[in-house]
């Protein structure tokens, strides 16, 4: 359901305006508010959810290591259930919370956004079938290069934020401290999107995009080589939220840009920012999904105990490497492949001319046309 919503909800992007530059104001003003929407969920839930005392289970002293999961079954099955019912209660009132909020949202955007068709829009008589528009996407080289590094890199960050409230719980020892922790590095999105909304306008995207997504790997690394600081902590969760905005923002920026060269390279083509924004979004999804896999199944091996008080050796350096080695490894392969991304800055602006003397020259047969069917007439 949450597709269904998504997916138009992006490409409008490309039917608000024509210009780049406000394409690329609406990106980050949406950008700025789907991160300020986490933030809004992520308040909402840890106030809602914060409020029940969840006590979490000793670990049996005698356990071997054979039989450590049937123990800690045995154990979870004789702890009070109370405490869970009243959790459980709680998740189910936030996500009505926020469910609420979702659907108001939709409202107001379907009654007060209008798309905006022009006259000039590079289109065929006949419009192109979905099939071999999907191939034609498909095979555009710019939109594949695009999407392997926003895999990679979203992979990363995806990486981190799934993981980084168990780091803080159990590697670090801040169980009180991790929705704080998230809500800063939320926060720190938030208001750093404007900031890179001004650098992509004055740097270049692609430069930007080198810039934002790289200045975490040092704070990455920090966090895990230093000893467990509470200041240090936050002062990484905040540079985490700068990086998180680049890679919010700067991705979704790039898009247009490739749908533009796409129009140039098949000007009879038309009807396809959905095909672009779908995949984009599916790969978005299939990261998501990418990285919670990989996390169950890494703490899994490594032997994490559900709602323990503590955790074995294993996991503690498990969960070091999805916080900080898996990403940062995860980040510079998605910067090399961004590298191999063909549009710059002097090509984005050839391919503005060329759109805009295309449109005139569209303007024009339109015109003569007009005029000669009012002289026949």
């Amino acid at each position: 359901m949450e597709r269904c919503f998504h997916v138009p909800y992006s490409a409008l992007t490309m039917f608000i305006s024509r210009e780049q530059s406000e394409r690329d104001s609406a990106t980050a003003y949406r950008m700025t508010v789907e991160v300020l929407g986490t933030v809004l969920g992520t308040a909402i839930q840890g106030q809602i959810v914060g409020k029940v005392d969840t006590p979490c289970i000793q670990s049996p002293v005698f356990i071997g290591e054979t039989n450590s999961s049937v123990a800690m079954e045995e154990v979870n099955m004789t702890h009070d259930t109370g405490s869970l019912t009243d959790t459980k209660n709680a998740y189910m009132i936030a996500a009505g919370v926020i469910g609420g909020l979702y659907i108001l949202c939709a409202v107001i955007l379907s009654v007060g956004v209008r798309e905006k068709r022009e006259a000039s829009e590079l289109q065929s008589d006949e419009p192109v079938s979905f099939f071999r528009g999907l191939k034609l996407v498909m095979n555009h080289g710019a939109y594949i290069k695009l999407i392997a590094g926003f895999l990679f890199t979203s992979l990363a960050f995806m990486l981190l934020e799934g993981n980084f409230a168990l780091f803080c719980t159990y590697t670090l020892g801040f169980r009180n401290e991790f929705q704080n922790i998230l809500l800063a590095i939320m926060l720190s999105a938030t208001l750093t999107i404007p900031l890179w909304q001004w650098f992509l306008t004055r740097f270049g995207k692609k430069t930007a995009v080198y810039v934002g997504i790289s200045s975490a790997i040092p704070f990455l690394i920090t966090v895990v080589v230093l000893d467990s600081n509470l200041i240090v902590t936050y002062v990484v969760a905040i540079a985490a939220g700068i990086s998180v905005a680049a890679a919010f923002l700067l991705p979704w920026s790039m898009l247009p840009d490739v749908i533009d060269d796409f129009k140039l390279q098949h000007p009879d083509s038309r009807g396809h920012e959905a095909i672009f924004f779908s995949f984009y979004v599916f790969f978005t999804k299939f990261t998501s999904g990418v990285s919670l896999g990989i996390s169950t199944l890494s703490l899994d091996f490594a032997g994490y105990q559900t709602r323990g008080c503590s955790q074995p050796i294993e996991v503690n350096f498990t969960l070091k490497m999805l916080v900080s080695a898996v990403p940062v490894g995860l980040i510079l392969l998605g910067l090399l492949l961004f590298k191999l991304y063909p549009i710059d800055e002097e090509k984005r602006r050839k391919n503005k001319k060329a759109l805009q003397d295309l449109r005139e020259e569209s303007n024009s047969s339109s015109e003569s046309d007009n005029t000669e069917l009012a002289s026949i007439v």
